[in-house]
């Protein structure tokens, strides 16, 4: 028997006489023979460490690399080459959940990093451990709202919200008895001249929005506070190095995705969800908190606070059920945040401006582009094809190139720090033609 078994044949032997059969065949006699499984397993055989490497290489080939101009929620960002080789520390790998204080230092200490950093992104009072990913994060700002709002049950959603984002928060809203109701576009940004504030628990909006546009929400907080709602913007985490926070908005939640701070694609996960609010919210933000204090050394110690009873042994009181957060991606968020420096955070959102910008430019010169919405745009941007669009497309593909988002009869196109002008010019070659 390999070590790595559980049981020997002397364990399975003692636990077969103490419920008192003396068999395995006796333990399963109940089962009838016309449903039990006789065949032998399906299971490759044994393969050496080199045939296993030499399979998966061989596996890892048959995926097309492509160059990505897509976005949408998910960004080809830059990734320092340090970041996996401190993540792989064993440390890290194995931890879990921090409830002793006294071994759990180290993740404290990070998550603790993290929540500062977050704060400062975004311009707010208080920041989670984290959330599983951006969309649940928006799920979660909307329950918040309406457990805030007592009575009211209603939550405003700007048509501008990524359509992946809006399908979670029906599912959510479905079980939780919240109402959704959709807040226009009026010329690609929200209108809140539409906005019926009756019942209505939180207006939630998008920063850019779904088409790359950056909305101007003056007067939004205000139309929400004078209406006893909460006001939610859910932004691109990176884009907030440079564009106005939701602190500064007069945002009561601000949620998203932290996905474009380096992290990979990785064929859609995991990544991991922020979510900040004011201080007056604290006590109905769900995850946990992680604070600084002292301990009987006068040493600084980071301890759990702040996190409800009610998520673990209350659950029909709770305002959320999430009781973990994504700690191994808010540590690869909280690297990549002190690697990059605020400088380096705010040069890498300039090239993807400045990138996008152009990528417009030129593909508006072929004659072959129009703008769908002449709004300020920041790395994405929403464009209409003279042509065949999925002809098109499929020549991006054939070139090595993820030429945007498909949307109707044209595309969303996003640019990150990593595209070159030589690659962004080679798309623009292929579309011309």
């Amino acid at each position: 028997m390999y070590k790595y078994f559980p049981h020997n044949q002397d364990d399975l032997q003692t636990m077969l006489e103490r419920v008192g059969v003396d068999s395995l065949d006796a333990l399963y006699a109940q089962i009838p023979e016309t449903i039990r499984f006789r065949d032998d397993y399906k299971l490759p055989s044994e393969m050496s460490e080199l045939e296993v490497r030499q399979l998966f290489e061989r596996l890892g080939s048959q995926n097309l690399q492509l160059m990505c101009f897509a976005g949408m929620g998910v960004y080809d960002h830059y990734m320092p080459s340090v970041i996996p080789q401190l993540l792989q520390r064993s440390e890290f790998l194995t931890s879990y959940t921090p409830y002793q204080a006294e071994i759990s230092q180290g993740t404290l200490h990070y998550i603790f990093e993290y929540q500062s950093m977050m704060t400062e992104l975004t311009g707010m009072d208080i920041s989670n451990a984290s959330m599983y990913d951006g969309t649940t994060a928006a799920a979660e700002a909307m329950m918040m709202a309406v457990a805030a709002g007592k009575k009211q049950n209603k939550v405003l959603v700007s048509a501008g919200l990524n359509p992946k984002t809006r399908e979670v928060l029906d599912t959510y809203a479905l079980h939780q008895g919240i109402e959704l109701e959709t807040l226009p576009l009026k010329d690609g940004v929200t209108d809140l001249s539409a906005a019926n504030f009756e019942g209505v628990a939180g207006v939630m909006v998008q920063q850019p929005n779904v088409f790359g546009i950056v909305e101007d929400f003056t007067g939004f907080a205000d139309a929400c506070h004078d209406h006893k709602a909460l006001f939610i913007i859910d932004s691109v985490a990176s884009d907030l190095a440079v564009l106005k926070t939701p602190g500064e908005w007069g945002a009561d939640i601000a949620v998203g995705d932290g996905q474009s701070l380096g992290i990979p694609m990785l064929f859609g996960g995991p990544y991991v969800g922020y979510m900040c609010c004011t201080e007056k919210l604290i006590r109905k933000m769900p995850g946990r908190i992680v604070g600084m204090t002292k301990d009987n050394r006068d040493q600084r110690a980071f301890v759990l606070t702040l996190q409800a009873r009610e998520q673990h042994i209350r659950r029909q009181k709770a305002t959320s059920n999430i009781c973990s957060n994504q700690s191994l991606m808010a540590l690869f968020v909280t690297i990549y945040c002190s690697l990059m420096g605020r400088q380096g955070l705010k040069e890498a959102a300039e090239l993807s401006y400045a990138g996008a910008h152009y990528l417009c430019d030129e593909l508006l010169k072929t004659g072959r582009f129009s703008l769908v919405y002449d709004k300020p745009f920041f790395n994405e941007f929403y464009v209409k094809y003279d042509g065949d669009a999925d002809t098109l497309y499929q020549r991006f593909i054939e070139a090595g190139i993820l030429g945007g988002v498909r949307c109707q009869d044209g595309f969303i196109f996003a640019v990150t720090e990593k595209r070159t002008k030589e690659e962004i010019d080679n798309l623009v070659k292929i579309a011309a033609l």
